[in-house]
């Protein structure tokens, strides 16, 4: 099939620390858009699905844009 190269352990490192970063931020931007109240479950459902559907750049616009609108519950 195919081979993985081998990499040092710090490139490994590397490599689990980005993914992670960018797994934290679509985690923690879906489970904030589930605790706000967007006024329609429309516009909560649309931030969810684009966290989700792309997830680090979705993430981080609702971070940036989406979190504002919402109020906390």
């Amino acid at each position: 099939m195919f081979e993985i190269p081998a990499l040092a352990p710090a490139q490994w490192a590397l490599i689990l620390g980005i993914v992670g970063v960018f797994a934290g931020v679509s985690i923690y931007a879906i489970w904030d858009a589930f605790h706000r109240d967007f006024g329609s479950s429309n516009a909560k459902f649309g931030w969810i699905q684009l966290a989700v559907m792309v997830p680090f750049l979705g993430g981080l616009a609702y971070l940036i844009l989406g979190r504002k609108r919402g109020r906390k519950i």
